[in-house]
């Protein structure tokens, strides 16, 4: 015998991804511009429903690849969204992801297709539905992630320079940092790793190139070391 729930209200399950990059100076969302109603011209999350045969998290890792064509992300579950009348046509619960990609490994023919730009956070135009509330959600918890662990780095290109990553960091906590106190605290995080390269588009030609120290990175990921706790008072600015 087939069991079924009586149950006969119909609710779709959404998936919307609020998707962070950062091109050197500020961090930026990948949002589109709708070509389709409702609120067709407006702008808007990536998202998109969720198929009877997937996880809630393959529904968000098919939605990220189908904007920017990239994989394996930094891609985290934040908050679902279950207001009765958040989306105008049908009842509609979203589950909310957030994610970081380094710009530079985007697929531009995909996010084209979708009429996506990425916007920095000062310039965030309002987007529809309750997706403002989703952005601020994940900004809060980005900030409070990248202080306990090094997510940040999800960000950056494979070579980088210290300077940048402080410019990363100043962007996501809103906030400017002493050059000297940041520098010594991430040195001794032992996660960066001298590559013999310098970068030789900065002023000077003088900044040392670094990559990241994966192994040290998962031991961070995995809870064994704590980052840069001090910027978690940050995570409300």
């Amino acid at each position: 015998m087939t069991l079924t729930y009586q149950h006969n209200a119909r609710i779709l399950v959404a998936l919307d991804c609020i998707i962070f990059g950062f091109d050197g100076e500020a961090l930026k969302l990948l949002l589109i511009k709708r070509n389709f109603e409702p609120e067709c011209g407006k702008w808007s999350l990536m998202g998109g429903f969720l198929n009877e045969d997937e996880s809630l998290e393959e529904a968000a890792r098919r939605i990220l690849y189908n904007l920017t064509g990239l994989q394996n992300n930094y891609l985290e579950q934040i908050k679902t969204f279950g207001a009765p009348e958040r989306d105008p046509v049908e009842r509609t619960i979203s589950v909310v992801y957030y994610s970081l990609v380094n710009i530079a490994d985007q697929d531009i023919t995909a996010i084209q297709a979708h009429n996506a730009s990425w916007i920095s956070l000062d310039d965030k135009p309002k987007l529809i539905f309750d997706h403002d509330q989703m952005v601020e959600v994940a900004l809060q918890r980005l900030r409070y992630k990248a202080a306990l662990h090094p997510i940040g780095f999800e960000l950056l290109p494979e070579k980088f320079t210290v300077p940048q990553l402080q410019k990363l960091y100043e962007a996501i906590y809103n906030t400017q940092l002493d050059r000297r106190n940041f520098s010594r605290k991430i040195m001794g995080t032992d996660l960066l790793l001298k590559t013999g390269e310098k970068d030789m588009t900065s002023v000077t030609k003088k900044a040392q190139l670094y990559s990241l120290n994966t192994e040290k990175y998962q031991k961070y990921l995995d809870g064994y070391y704590t980052f840069l706790p001090e910027l978690a008072e940050l995570s409300a600015v």
